[in-house]
């Protein structure tokens, strides 16, 4: 009998530390993950700047702009005419060159010398770009500087082929990639201030921002015992100023806050893309108390053709009569309540007894909201 309470008490320890450990971990994996300032925040006039261009691919097979075309026809005469060669675009009648805009990324921090990738898009109606090679393009800003020039042989990752009149396509031939295209000729101008800096948030939200500023002044109050350093301005921007140890190593100062960890805001947000029937949800998604009932109802008609014979050494002719069907099928509904403060993975799991496909889901998550039970921002897509 002694022995009989001593393993009750201590299976009811085990099922206890058990439970606890449970819970621990479905709370945990319900929180927002940590992450660094840096992944999330980008820094007053550090940003990437676009580049284009207008070119020509040429050696293509027969595949280029046709001579209805008249920019490429043009800009292939202007082209030869630069290079000593004068001709009337009238006697250009060749499908081997196309007519693209080039178009290029340039991160910050690039110098001159570097190598940028590029995309080079079909303008007129050429039906491939396979094989071919960009001819020197200027890129400019789009303050009308040239910042870059590119050239060489493009990569489709795909192909177009044709023949008696059958036709074979991958992918899309009529744009192309060429890694290391473009060389950068002119730098972008930055300097890094050393009195303040302002960060920007990727994804605004004032939790996040009032976290970022928390986590920099409690760093940094640890070293320099002096007014507080960042300040969130907004759900956007942080304001952070540089410490005067900091002033000729702002570099180190950035690195030291881009490694700060912080648990971002997530706003409660359903999004929904209807074309391809998704939806993602936060785990904060709650919904009050309300009933749903789903149910399918599936009209088929089917319209068939039926000849119809006159008896034999009859007058009667052959006709051919329509015949159609009409089918009516009304599945069972069913209804299910969610309690007040439902979360996301309630939500799911209801809906998943109800049977409800993606694009029902969506339905029902629109009439929720409609009703007023959904306490979270529903964006379409």
């Amino acid at each position: 009998m002694r022995y009989s309470k001593k393993y009750n008490l201590l299976f009811l320890q085990i099922l206890i530390i058990i439970l606890f450990t449970t819970s621990l971990v479905s709370a945990a994996s319900y929180h927002d993950p940590v992450v660094a300032i840096g992944d999330i925040t980008r820094i007053q006039g550090i940003r990437d700047n676009q580049l284009f261009g207008f070119g020509l691919v040429i050696g293509l097979n027969g595949t280029g702009d046709s001579n209805r075309y008249q920019p490429t026809i043009l800009s292939h005469a202007n082209m030869l005419s630069h290079l000593g060669i004068n001709v009337s675009p009238d006697q250009i009648n060749s499908r081997n060159v196309a007519a693209v805009m080039v178009t290029a990324t340039l991160s910050p921090f690039t110098y001159i010398g570097d190598t940028i990738d590029i995309t080079v898009s079909s303008l007129g109606d050429a039906t491939s770009l396979q094989g071919g090679v960009l001819f020197i393009t200027a890129l400019q800003a789009a303050n009308g500087e040239i910042y870059a020039v590119a050239k060489g042989p493009v990569s489709i990752g795909g192909y177009n082929y044709r023949a008696a009149g059958s036709q074979v396509q991958q992918n899309h031939p009529t744009v192309a990639v060429i890694p290391n295209g473009a060389i950068v000729e002119r730098e972008i101008e930055f300097r890094l201030g050393n009195e303040e800096l302002l960060f920007y948030l990727d994804s605004p939200n004032f939790e996040t921002a009032r976290n970022i500023a928390l986590a920099i002044n409690s760093y940094f109050d640890v070293l320099f015992a002096e007014e507080k350093l960042a300040q969130a301005i907004d759900a956007g921007q942080v304001r952070v100023k540089v410490p005067k140890q900091y002033k000729n190593d702002v570099v180190d100062y950035i690195a030291k806050i881009n490694s700060l960890e912080v648990r971002p805001g997530l706003e409660a947000k359903v999004v929904i893309n209807e074309r391809t029937g998704t939806i993602v949800m936060g785990h904060n998604v709650k919904i009050s108390t309300v009933s749903v009932a789903h149910g399918n109802l599936t009209v088929t008609i089917r319209v068939g053709q039926e000849v119809s014979q006159p008896a034999s050494f009859s007058s009667g002719e052959t006709v051919v009569l329509e015949e159609g069907v009409l089918e009516v099928v009304e599945e069972e509904g069913s209804l299910t309540v969610l309690p007040t403060n439902s979360t996301v993975e309630d939500l799911v799991f209801a809906l998943n007894a109800l049977g409800a496909s993606p694009r029902d889901i969506i339905a029902i998550l629109e009439l929720i909201d409609a009703q007023g039970a959904l306490h979270a921002r529903l964006e379409l897509r």
